[in-house]
């Protein structure tokens, strides 16, 4: 391979197509990444030895809210959801909301540090292809943010992450099929016992949403108490969804 100060100065088709060989390394070399966790250098924000020991997730879980379940329990869903069907039909997590992971969902959340969604969107990538009898949703829906909310943060966390998440699926992204009509106050500041009143006509779809008989995955970077999953969810279904699959980073245990 010749030299790069050479194939820069070179005219014609060659530059276009050394380009993607070439930078990647030149860059990793001149810009390291250093893993968000452990600080080790790498080429990703978080390294292979923090993601096997933070981010593998190997417990069983309900097949319907994700929530942990016994061991011999994960093929079927749990009591509660048994007992209160959600509107959404499966939920695939990458991992519980835990130390350390709650930072790294914060940072992407309230830091801006983007380089986390594309990881992130990988960890899920990994998960949902665990649940090989899990279909492959027609479209993928991220949560949107309210108005306000998304001026204020510039970006909407659940879109960062379901961008690289379609691209590593191989499914279609509608991030302007859901909106939310109601700045409603965040969750993670709301009683537990409201949380399901405060996201209650939350959302609409796009005027042109043509979703009769389709498989819509929803992405968020986190699940909490389900309940906006549940509108959201719901909302979908009424308007000819036959079925709802959540796809989040980290899922809340219950306490």
């Amino acid at each position: 391979m010749p030299p790069l100060s050479h194939l820069l100065r070179r005219p014609g088709r060659l530059l276009p197509a050394v380009l993607p060989t070439v930078l990647p390394p030149v860059l990793r070399t001149l810009l390291p990444c250093s893993c968000v966790l452990c600080g080790g250098l790498g080429d990703a924000p978080v390294c292979p030895a923090c993601t096997q020991a933070h981010v593998r997730d190997v417990q069983a879980r309900c097949p319907c809210c994700a929530n942990p379940a016994g061991a011999h329990d994960g093929a079927r869903p749990c009591g509660a959801c048994l007992a209160a069907p959600p509107a959404f039909d499966a939920t695939v997590a990458a991992c519980d909301y835990a130390v350390p992971v709650d930072a790294l969902v914060l940072q992407l959340k309230f830091g801006a540090r983007l380089a986390l969604a594309p990881w992130m969107a990988q960890r899920l990538r990994e998960a949902f292809l665990a649940r090989a009898a899990l279909p492959l949703p027609d479209v993928l829906c991220p949560v949107p943010l309210g108005p306000r909310r998304l001026v204020e943060r510039g970006y909407n966390q659940a879109l960062e992450v379901a961008r690289p998440l379609a691209a590593a699926l191989g499914i279609a992204l509608a991030p302007r099929l859901a909106a939310r009509q109601v700045e409603t106050a965040a969750q993670s500041g709301v009683a537990p016992g409201e949380r399901r009143r405060n996201v209650r006509g939350a959302f609409a779809l796009a005027a042109d949403a043509r979703l009769a008989g389709m498989h819509v995955g929803v992405v968020d970077d986190v699940m909490t108490s389900g309940h906006t999953l549940d509108e959201l969810a719901g909302v979908l279904k009424r308007a000819g969804a036959a079925r709802v699959t959540n796809l989040v980073f980290a899922r809340t245990p219950p306490h």
